[in-house]
C-alpha cells in the first residue's frame, strides 16, 4: 500500500500536527518528550522536526513541505490598464558543464566564465542583451548541486527557462532538477541543445531522452517544446534560440506597470570597501530611481547609486531590469523582496515590523528539526564540529551553510555554524574562533594580511575556498578527522583444549584440536568454559608435530603458546575462540 502524503507548511503546532495525522496530541507529545523535547499543544515545530517525528513513530506518511512563494503571489496581482510590454526574464539552467555560461559568453559577447572559478557558476549573474531592438533579461544560475537553493529562486522569478544540455552527454541530474523546477514555477521551457559542432554529438538522443522520460516532446516530433541545436563555440543557433524566446515572450504578453512603486528581488548582496552593502536587484514592477527609500526583509536604505550589469549609471529602472544599487544601511538576505516607501521614517517603521514578526515567528517556531537531531545525536555522543563561514555573497553564504547542513554523518558529528557572514574574514572571526576551537571557512573572500597573522598567533584554522564542492569535501574529511576509530574484531577459528603441559605466570603451553576454521601466531583468543569467558590470551605460538607453524587448520592438532597478564589455570575441555582485532579509521556515509 502506498504512503498517504500530507503537505504541511514549513511550521506547524503540536496540535495541528496531531490533527494532521489523526493521533492523540498526547502521542504527539510523548513522542517529542522521548527525545527529550517537552512541547505542548500550541507549540509550533518546523517541517524537519515533524518528518522526524512521523519516522519515530513508525507511521505510514509522507509529509510534504508547502511550497510557498511570496514572489509568485505578486506575479498575480491585477496588471493595470496603463501596463506596458517588459523584457522576458530568461534563467539559464542546466547541468554542471554543459555551457550554460558558454552560451551567456556566446550572447554578451563577453567572457563570463573566466570570472568563475573552476569554470563552475557559483551565484547567480544577471545580464540584459537586445535583441532586434528588444531587450531580454538574462539570469545565469549556478550548476553545482551544492546551489539547488539559489537554482529554486532563479527559476521562481523566471518567465522563461533555457535548460542547456549537451548533446554530446544528454540528460543529467541537475537537467531533471532544472525542468523540475521550471514546471514548479510555471515557467515556459526552451531547450538549448548545445555543443552540436562535437563529433560526438548526438542532438537526436537528447531529444529522445527528453520526450520519453521528462515529457518535453520537441515541436518537429509534434510536440509544444522548442528545442534549438546551438554551439556556444562557433555561435551556431545562438540568435535563433534568442528569437525563439522572444516568440514564446510575445504569446505570454508580458507585461508590467511602470507607474506604481518599484518592487522585485533581492538576487545577491555583499560588502565593498568604500561603497558599503552592493546590492543586486531584480525590479518586477514599477520605477526605480535614485533617491528612492527601499526596504527589503529587515535592511533598508536610499538608493544612493543605481548601475546596470556593466557597471553602467542608469537614472532609472524598469520593469525586469537587473541593478546594483548602493545605499543599504545592511546587507538585505538573498531572496527578500524589496519595495518602495516615501521616507526614511516609514522605511525605519516598516523593518521594524519585520524584525518584530521574525522574532515572533522565531520565538513560536522554538521546536527545529536541528534541535531534535542535536538531541538524538547526544545520545550517541556526537563529536562537535564548530565552523564560522564568511562568503562574498549573501546567495552564496546561503548555499554554503544549507550544504553544510546537508551532509550526512549518521549523528556521529554534530555541526554547528557559530557565526558567518558576507565580506572578508575579520579579527573578530579569529577572537570568536580562538574561544571554542572553530574553523573558519572562507568562501570567494579575502584574508587580509593582519587579520592571517592574528590567526596564526592564535593557531585559528583558516581554510580558503573559491570552489564549492571543494569545501564541502574539506568539511566531511575535518569531520571524518574527529571519528574515533572503530574497533573490529573479526572471527578466526575455534579449538578444543586436550591437555595442559605448563603454567607459568604470564604463559601457558597447551594442546589440543582446532575445530573450526583456524590457529595461526599473533592472533588473540576468548578462553570459555562452558558458557563463561574467563581470560582473553594471546598465541605466540602454533606448533605442528613439534614444527613451528604458520596455520593450522580445522580437524588437526596442534601445541600452543599462550601468553596471559596473569596466572591462567588451562582444563581440558576449555575452548578457545581465535580472533583479531584493529582500529578501522571511520568515515561518514
Amino acid at each position: 500500500m502506498a504512503e498517504k502524503v500530507i503537505v504541511v507548511a514549513d511550521s506547524i503546532t503540536v496540535g495541528e500536527l496531531a490533527e494532521t495525522l489523526n493521533l492523540p496530541v498526547t502521542t504527539l507529545i510523548g513522542e517529542l518528550f522521548k527525545n527529550g523535547i517537552v512541547a505542548t499543544i500550541n507549540q509550533k515545530i518546523d517541517f524537519e522536526t515533524a518528518t522526524i517525528i512521523v519516522e519515530e513513530l513508525g507511521l505510514d506518511v509522507q509529509l510534504e513541505r508547502k511550497e510557498v512563494s511570496t514572489l509568485a503571489e505578486r506575479k498575480r496581482h491585477e496588471i493595470s490598464e496603463n501596463a506596458v510590454s517588459r523584457p522576458p526574464i530568461v534563467a539559464v539552467m542546466g547541468h554542471v558543464d554543459h555551457g550554460k555560461t558558454s552560451l551567456l559568453d556566446a550572447i554578451l559577447g563577453q567572457k563570463v566564465v573566466d570570472g568563475e572559478a573552476g569554470g563552475i557558476t557559483q551565484h547567480i549573474s544577471a545580464y540584459q542583451t537586445i535583441r532586434k531592438d528588444r531587450a531580454i533579461t538574462l539570469l545565469d544560475t549556478p550548476g553545482h548541486e551544492a546551489f539547488a537553493a539559489l537554482r529554486q529562486h532563479g527559476a521562481v522569478l523566471t518567465d522563461v527557462v533555457i535548460i542547456v544540455v549537451a548533446a554530446d552527454d544528454g540528460v543529467k541530474p541537475q537537467t531533471i532538477e532544472a525542468i523540475r523546477f521550471a514546471k514548479n514555477a510555471n515557467a515556459k521551457i526552451v531547450v538549448a541543445i548545445n555543443k552540436v559542432d562535437k563529433e560526438t554529438a548526438n542532438p537526436d538522443m537528447v531529444k529522445a531522452q527528453l520526450a520519453s522520460e521528462h515529457g518535453l516532446n520537441p515541436e518537429e516530433w509534434g510536440g509544444d517544446t522548442i528545442m534549438v541545436e546551438v554551439s556556444a563555440k562557433t555561435g551556431q543557433g545562438v540568435d535563433k534560440l534568442l528569437d525563439m524566446v522572444l516568440l514564446v515572450a510575445d504569446l505570454e504578453e508580458l507585461r508590467a506597470d511602470t507607474d506604481t512603486p518599484a518592487e522585485g528581488l533581492v538576487i545577491e548582496a555583499h560588502m565593498e570597501t568604500g561603497r558599503g552593502s552592493v546590492v543586486g536587484l531584480l525590479v518586477e514592477h514599477g520605477m526605480l530611481r535614485p533617491g528612492h527609500f527601499l526596504v527589503a526583509g529587515t535592511a533598508y536604505g536610499k538608493v544612493r547609486t543605481l548601475l546596470d550589469f556593466r557597471g553602467k549609471t542608469l537614472k532609472e529602472a524598469g520593469p525586469s531590469t537587473p541593478v546594483t544599487v548602493t545605499g543599504f544601511k545592511e546587507l538585505p538576505q538573498f531572496g527578500d523582496t524589496f519595495g518602495i516607501v516615501k521616507s526614511e521614517k516609514e522605511a525605519r517603521h516598516q523593518v521594524a515590523l519585520a524584525r518584530i514578526e521574525q522574532e515572533k515567528n522565531a520565538a513560536s517556531t522554538n521546536v527545529t528539526g536541528a534541535d531534535l537531531l542535536k538531541m538524538m545525536s547526544q545520545k550517541q555522543e556526537a563529536e562537535d564540529f564548530n565552523v564560522i563561514i564568511k562568503a562574498d555573497v549573501q546567495g552564496s553564504l546561503t548555499s554554503v551553510i544549507d550544504s553544510l547542513k546537508l551532509i550526512n554523518t549518521d549523528g556521529k558529528v554534530m555541526l554547528h555554524v557559530v557565526g558567518s557572514g558576507v565580506g572578508a574574514i575579520t579579527e573578530n572571526d579569529i577572537r570568536l574562533a580562538a574561544n571554542d576551537q572553530t574553523v573558519i571557512y572562507g568562501f570567494n573572500v579575502d584574508l587580509p594580511p593582519a587579520v592571517k597573522r592574528l590567526a596564526a598567533r592564535d593557531k585559528v584554522q583558516v581554510r580558503m575556498y573559491k570552489i564549492i564542492y571543494e569545501l564541502l569535501d574539506d568539511a566531511r574529511a575535518s569531520m571524518e578527522e574527529l571519528l574515533a576509530p572503530e574497533v573490529v574484531e573479526t572471527e578466526v577459528g575455534t579449538l578444543t583444549i586436550k591437555g595442559v603441559f605448563r603454567t607459568l605466570k604470564d604463559e601457558v603451553i597447551a594442546g589440543g584440536e582446532v575445530t573450526s576454521g583456524k590457529a595461526t601466531p599473533g592472533v588473540l583468543a576468548r578462553v570459555l568454559r562452558g558458557d563463561d569467558q574467563i581470560a582473553e590470551v594471546e598465541v605466540e605460538k602454533v606448533q605442528r608435530q613439534q614444527q613451528e607453524a604458520k596455520e593450522v587448520f580445522e580437524g588437526e592438532m596442534c601445541g600452543l603458546s599462550l601468553k596471559t597478564t596473569k596466572k591462567l589455570l588451562l582444563e581440558e575441555g576449555d575452548k578457545l575462540e581465535f580472533f583479531s582485532r584493529e582500529l578501522v579509521k571511520q568515515t561518514l556515509s
